[in-house]
């Protein structure tokens, strides 16, 4: 007979880690099922810890070579892929055995194999030596995240081309990469390659780079990529994939031809749905293999729930922990709850420089005919920043002409994504708490990189008449 718990968790991203967490600290009994042959998803694993890692040493790397502190006659050091690796694999390791302890220390089950339905309260587990487990619950709460999307017309079994999981198996330091896609992932590993003095081509399927982005933050990216070396080439298709012995050429739609030597395919991912036998339990994920939930995360079956980047939008690390815990809300009281994500949620690209945005672009603001201004300060303008060498990048605050209540804040330079914290709490009060003219009427350490949003504040109300 199958094992009976309150509650199975497939995935142990941080979707699966926020469920499992606030159920077994309300007294829940918890499984949790991880596919890999360690906890933390592919967010630990594949993605968001190693990436930054990555981006961490090749940033610390420019920042070296850039410094006249160490001498201008210096001789420029020179790191590989693989160097900067081993970083990350201990990054990776340090985190690991970080949320295996929480498993552990919250009396969770873990199961470590390939999980599929039998029926909408019971999992069949198909562990690697081929044996299988059965577990039932109650409530079951679907967290297994997403893979690159791989076109079947593209050989990734190739020794030169990758997807973002498998770029962390090169294990050879390329002269020149073609990186197709240029959305969030594209971008930063074009930054981390550049970085190592790698060519990079950037292929970008629209018209300019992270079009989500506030036009300005595009804008100041695309010019520093280009003033690094990257070449960006805009509204391109490829036609096909030509794999040689030492690389790759690809054709694109528009008749160009590139060549070099390898290919790191950036563009999509899919909902990891097609091995959990959902027509078990009558439940269909649309084409990118994600699946339909209410406020509260439910699917259309009542007692299985879904987060992460399994449901699609926002896709983020932050957002998958936070609706992990407001499923796992639902379950415990047993009816809506009222905790929602934030309306307002913060995007962080680490790229080199990084960006990061909370709230309402100008674009968006404009459409929207929302009576706006904008106070800008400048990064090469404080303190703090000349004091670090790091003179890029600037400070960007939205307010409301009237109200002086902040819509949208957008930060591009060194720490970005650390600085947009400040705004955000600060745009999160109500009451008339949200209001432009708290960063001037507050006094901030000096010199910080705070200090940007007194200066916009000032800059952006002086701008009022």
């Amino acid at each position: 007979m199958a094992a009976h718990y309150d509650a199975i968790v497939i995935g142990t991203g941080p979707g699966g880690e926020g469920a499992a967490m606030k159920l077994a600290k309300r007294g829940k009994k918890v499984a949790i099922i991880e596919k890999a042959h360690s906890v933390g998803g592919g967010c630990t694993h594949w993605g968001t810890i190693p990436s930054k890692a990555l981006r961490h040493s090749v940033s610390r790397l420019i920042e070296f070579n850039s410094n006249p502190l160490f001498g201008e006659d210096q001789a420029r050091k020179q790191l590989t892929f693989a160097e900067i690796l081993s970083h990350a694999q201990s990054v990776i390791r340090k985190q690991v055995n970080l949320r295996k302890g929480f498993y552990d220390r919250n009396e969770c089950d873990l199961f470590f194999g390939e999980a599929s339905f039998v029926d909408n309260h019971t999992l069949q587990i198909r562990k690697n030596d081929g044996s299988l487990d059965y577990l039932s619950a109650d409530n079951i709460i679907i967290a297994t995240g997403s893979r690159p999307y791989r076109p079947a017309d593209i050989d990734f079994a190739h020794p030169h081309v990758y997807d973002s999981d498998t770029i962390l198996s090169l294990d050879y330091h390329p002269s020149s990469i073609i990186i197709y896609g240029a959305g969030v992932i594209g971008s930063e590993y074009a930054s981390i390659f550049r970085g190592l003095d790698v060519k990079t081509d950037l292929i970008n399927n629209r018209d300019r780079l992270l079009s989500f982005l506030d036009a300005e933050m595009s804008d100041s990216l695309s010019y520093h990529f280009r003033n690094s070396g990257i070449i960006i080439r805009h509204d391109e298709q490829y036609k096909s994939v030509e794999a040689t012995p030492d690389g790759v050429i690809m054709h694109m739609q528009s008749g160009k031809k590139m060549r070099a030597n390898c290919l790191l395919f950036a563009n999509g991912r899919t909902g990891n749905t097609d091995k959990l036998n959902l027509t078990a339990v009558g439940l269909t994920p649309d084409g990118r293999g994600q699946l339909k939930v209410n406020d509260n995360y439910q699917t259309e079956v009542e007692n299985i729930y879904a987060v992460g980047d399994v449901i699609g939008y926002p896709s983020l690390a932050s957002a998958a922990y936070d609706q992990g815990r407001i499923a796992a809300g639902s379950i415990v009281s047993g009816k809506d709850t009222r905790k929602k994500l934030i309306l307002d949620i913060p995007t962080g690209i680490y790229t080199i420089p990084e960006i990061s945005s909370v709230g309402k672009t100008e674009q968006e603001l404009t459409a929207l005919k929302v009576p706006y201004e904008v106070g800008r300060a400048q990064f090469k303008h404080l303190a703090r920043s000349q004091i670090l060498g790091s003179d890029v990048g600037s400070l960007k605050i939205l307010f409301h002409r009237e109200t002086k209540e902040i819509l949208g804040i957008h930060c591009f330079g060194e720490r970005a994504s650390e600085i947009i914290h400040i705004g955000q709490a600060i745009m999160e009060q109500k009451n008339g708490g949200n209001n432009i003219e708290y960063f001037v009427h507050t006094t901030f350490n000096y010199p910080t990189m705070a200090e940007a949003y007194r200066v916009a504040a000032l800059n952006g109300l002086n701008r009022l008449f």
